[in-house]
């Protein structure tokens, strides 16, 4: 683990071991934040949002966690994903999110070049107010029931277009919205967590 990036340890309930890529420090560095929060009604729901729609960008319109690259002001990738939620959303994690765990390490690539790139998944509770403000990367902002998102009937398949043939990857439908790729794949990682269990 480098230096300046030691993260307080998880809450027991959560069963995680999270993986980390040996050589991260080597590529370049993106951080999200999932977010959730406990509804009136006793359920537990997770933030998405749609990124906005630009020419050229492979992910345009695609559903995601907000956060994005480190920056030479972020003392760790934790501190990079609490701006970029601040920045794309007006969430301010450092005051009202209570940070719960760290998940494992994925590998992309820039949304702009095939150069690799290592992001890392950051779990929070939403402690605050339910007013939002999006900059112009984000197009809307969608609190998904977490039962709906686990729910076996809602997962399914979408087509992607690749150079050697056409993929069909497994996502989850909500409403217009798909849930695909990266986000997927930490959700699945996420969905293996007790979240909706009661707290002891």
């Amino acid at each position: 683990m480098a230096h300046g990036e030691h993260q307080p340890a998880a809450s027991s309930r959560w069963r995680l071991r999270p993986r980390e890529i040996p050589f991260r420090r080597r590529l370049t560095r993106a951080a999200v934040a999932l977010i959730y929060r406990r509804t009136d009604h006793g359920g537990t729901e997770l933030l998405f949002i749609q990124r906005a729609r630009r020419e050229g960008d492979p992910w345009s319109g695609d559903m995601a966690f907000p956060g994005g690259r480190l920056q030479p002001e972020d003392a760790t990738p934790r501190a990079a994903a609490e701006r970029e939620t601040l920045e794309e959303t007006g969430i301010d994690l450092v005051r009202h999110g209570r940070f719960q765990a760290r998940l494992s390490d994925l590998l992309t690539r820039h949304h702009s070049r095939w150069r690799p790139m290592v992001v890392t998944p950051y779990v929070y509770e939403w402690k605050g107010p339910k007013a939002v403000t999006l900059n112009h990367e984000v197009e809307t902002l969608v609190w998904v029931p977490l039962d709906y998102l686990a729910d076996k009937e809602n997962q399914s398949k979408r087509p992607w277009r690749t150079p050697l043939g056409t993929l069909n990857m497994p996502c989850c439908r909500y409403q217009e919205y798909c849930i695909w790729g990266l986000s997927y794949s930490m959700l699945q990682e996420l969905l293996a967590q007790p979240l909706t269990q009661p707290r002891q």
